[in-house]
């Protein structure tokens, strides 16, 4: 028993973000699953670093489960990996990734759970408002932000209009960030701009050619 725990703890050790980015962009979920097992069973409740990876990669499996539309486990990982971010924003709250993730995570619950849109909306918004508080010049921020603002209906403060908003400022501060341009041509066609949509989808694939769900979105927005 204390081998298969030290196992464990070393592989969620190494776990790294490429590892998760890996397997989301061959949507491959039991891959995802089984770092999220490690991760989980790594994470100690004093250590920030480890609850962190927990979080994180329980953010990757809600994400997949979404593009695959299982959002009913979107929402079981989405709030597992609260959890583990809130804890970890608790012990590092001035860290501007750990807020990024809660807001995130947050975020990824409203599909499945849109009659509490506003509880999880605010901790999205909230959370990711912080985070680029801490860090006003990290893309990533703004495109979290964008992405709680697309799920978050325009009565609870959200919409797509403002979720574009983000994912331009996400562009214009990192134009190799092939999940901003992702998310940029999602929100322009439910807006009605397929043809710009479909400009933004052939970006975000020729920086990362292996996103399934990129190539996915091309496939199925018209050309007008």
């Amino acid at each position: 028993m204390l081998r298969s725990l030290l196992y464990l703890s070393l592989l969620a050790a190494s776990l790294s973000a490429s590892d998760l980015e890996s397997a989301r962009d061959k949507q491959d979920r039991p891959a995802l699953d089984k770092l999220a097992q490690q991760a989980n069973a790594a994470a100690k409740p004093t250590d920030a670093a480890s609850l962190y990876k927990a979080a994180l990669a329980e953010s990757y499996v809600a994400e997949v489960a979404i593009e695959v539309k299982d959002n009913n486990a979107a929402r079981t990982a989405a709030e597992a990996g609260i959890k583990s971010a809130e804890k970890a924003v608790a012990l590092q709250p001035k860290n501007a990734e750990y807020h990024r993730l809660l807001g995130t995570l947050c975020g990824q619950v409203i599909p499945a759970a849109k009659l509490m849109g506003l509880k999880y909306g605010r901790c999205a918004l909230d959370s990711v408002n912080k985070a680029i508080e801490l860090d006003p010049k990290l893309a990533e921020n703004y495109l979290a932000r964008g992405v709680g603002n697309y799920y978050l209906p325009a009565s609870f403060g959200g919409g797509v209009e403002l979720a574009i908003k983000d994912f331009e400022k996400a562009v214009s501060l990192n134009a190799k960030l092939s999940e901003a341009y992702l998310w940029l041509g999602v929100a322009q066609r439910k807006a009605g701009r397929n043809a710009d949509a479909r400009k933004s989808f052939q970006k975000s694939i020729e920086l990362n050619p292996n996103r399934v769900w990129a190539k996915q979105q091309l496939d199925k927005t018209p050309a007008q």
